[in-house]
């Protein structure tokens, strides 16, 4: 993982939305998402993703 990636999984977080995590970070949604691989470097889902929110998983 880069500290780029982190930038983006915390902004993620902070936003509650990948758009704007994206527009935070000034890049383009696909490369923000595509960042938040951390996901699958871990195993472990640290986002819930829903239709109008985005929130981290408890623990």
């Amino acid at each position: 993982m880069t500290l780029t990636e982190l930038k983006y999984i915390v902004a993620v977080a902070r936003e509650r939305h990948f758009g704007k995590a994206a527009e935070a970070c000034y890049v383009s949604q696909p490369t923000l998402s595509v960042a938040v691989k951390l996901e699958e470097e871990l195993e472990v889902k640290l986002f819930e993703r829903s239709a109008n929110e985005v929130t981290v998983t408890p623990g």
